[in-house]
């Protein structure tokens, strides 16, 4: 049997997992995105697969779109402009809700 103090230091070492009941993973080249926002991934599904990627490689992998287009084979400018164009489909898909 484990003594009081051998009890409170296994507790100490105890890892507990926090995450969320509804999780949402989009993949994007390789990499797993994890949404926990069920309004916000709802919307994101709504995209066209390369729209969604230019979003979430932008807004949760912290890339440039200039990375961003060389990941994709696309110009700078053109990430740009459906960077925003989606921004705007999103706002007006969340608005819906």
């Amino acid at each position: 049997m484990l003594s009081e103090q051998e009890l409170e230091q296994l507790a100490a070492l105890t890892a507990y997992d926090e995450y969320a009941l509804d999780e949402y993973v989009f993949s994007v080249l390789g990499n797993e995105i994890k949404i926990t926002d069920e309004e916000i991934a709802a919307a994101l599904n709504a995209l066209p697969e390369d729209k969604r990627n230019i979003i979430l490689l932008f807004y949760f992998l912290d890339l440039t779109d200039r990375e961003i287009g060389k990941l994709l084979s696309l110009m700078r400018r053109t990430v740009t402009k459906r960077r925003a164009s989606t921004l705007e489909k999103l706002k007006k898909i969340m608005e819906r809700k």
